[in-house]
């Protein structure tokens, strides 16, 4: 699993969500791709957490450096030319201000990404 940490000002957050809301469908499709969760902070911290869930690491990888990617920023970075909100996929790139610097602007002031394996998992008993 990656989870990449944006840190978020309070003044940026409604705009860093419509932008998540507008980026559905491209890594969905992505081969390999399981799971995509954007958590809000409700502690009083200012770092939203990007969790998304892969197959494998290789299958990360290659939908980073995929065409899928690629569209994603480049619609993003023209959206953010016309000031518009992206329409295009949310990169877990690591990158300081990847995937976070469009629209009007830096929605996130800083990103860094976690990557995790999963030891153990549990669901509801059926």
């Amino acid at each position: 699993m990656k989870i990449n940490v944006l840190t978020v000002p309070a003044e940026m957050r409604d705009e860093l969500e419509r932008r998540f809301a507008g980026r559905a469908g491209m890594v969905e499709s992505s081969d390999g791709f399981e799971w995509f969760e954007l958590l809000k902070p409700v502690d009083g911290t200012d770092r939203y957490l990007v969790y998304t869930r892969w197959r494998s690491e290789d299958d990360f990888q290659a939908w980073q450096q995929g065409q899928s990617f690629a569209r994603g920023h480049a619609q993003a970075a023209a959206d953010a030319g016309r000031g518009e909100a992206p329409g295009g996929s949310h990169g877990e790139s690591g990158a300081q201000g990847q995937g976070h610097g469009h629209g009007r602007g830096p929605a996130a002031t800083g990103s860094e990404v976690w990557s995790f394996e999963v030891v153990q998992s549990a669901g509801p008993k059926q």
